[in-house]
């Protein structure tokens, strides 16, 4: 089984343009991203999928790996598909948010392990929820599980539903998964879902994982204990530096 690690990049971002260059204690964040990424032993290869030539010269500035991409890709996904399409010889492709630079490793082979089982067409991680304002935060999608540790339900709303206890009393009462935005794919499947029309209930939550779902290709997932911290807004860039220097 040969593994693949992609890094989709775009630097025409709505809410931080130029996200993927910005300066974080010395290194660029694509640059960090990069480096945590390889420190994965399960990936064969890691590569930077890019529509922009200053990312792609910038990634070639530290020996880098980068694939060029159309930039008329909605979604990452989309991006990883083109990579795949172009660099063969993987069977397993992982999809890697650009925007995270301590991600940890272990989140990777955690997400790679979950192929060893051969029935696996996609997979990801998720998160127990500990605290109110993830669990009722619209921007933190929220997930069900089977008893297959397989995906049942996407949604940005806090789901289950408890009927007739109080919110405050929905922690200790029941448990709550967070979404960790890292994918992992066959190399076929991962073509084919690409192919798919947008669904009605990924248009209705604004989340794409649920158009793979309407068309029944199962996902499954692991259990992280590592949460993710993502920069999507400049001021982020602070918070991540607080944090780690």
């Amino acid at each position: 089984m040969k593994i693949i690690g992609i890094i989709p990049a775009r630097y025409a971002s709505s809410r931080f343009p130029g996200k993927p260059l910005v300066d974080i204690h010395g290194k660029s964040m694509i640059q960090r991203v990069y480096e945590q990424v390889k420190g994965c032993a399960s990936l064969a290869e890691v590569v930077v999928a890019t529509d922009d030539k200053r990312i792609e010269e910038h990634v070639r500035t530290f020996a880098g790996n980068v694939v060029m991409t159309s930039e008329q890709h909605a979604s990452g996904t989309d991006r990883c598909a083109e990579v795949v399409s172009k660099v063969s010889g993987f069977d397993i492709a992982i999809n890697i948010q650009g925007d995270e630079p301590f991600i940890n490793p272990l989140q990777i082979e955690l997400l790679c392990s979950l192929f060893d089982d051969q029935q696996t067409q996609i997979g990801t991680l998720i998160k127990q929820i500990e605290s109110q304002e993830d669990l009722f935060n619209e921007n933190t999608p929220k997930v069900i599980i089977s008893k297959e540790q397989q995906a049942m339900y996407f949604s940005r709303q806090t789901i289950p539903f408890q009927r007739g206890v109080e919110k405050s009393d929905w922690l200790r009462t029941q448990t709550y998964y967070k979404h960790i935005g890292i994918y992992g794919y066959r190399v076929d499947v991962l073509k084919a879902i690409t192919q798919l029309p947008v669904s009605p209930l990924e248009k209705t939550e604004a989340l794409e994982q649920l158009r793979w779902i309407e068309n029944g290709y199962r996902i499954k997932v692991a259990k992280t204990e590592f949460d993710t911290i993502a920069v999507d807004h400049p001021e982020d860039v602070d918070l991540i530096k607080k944090k780690y220097f």
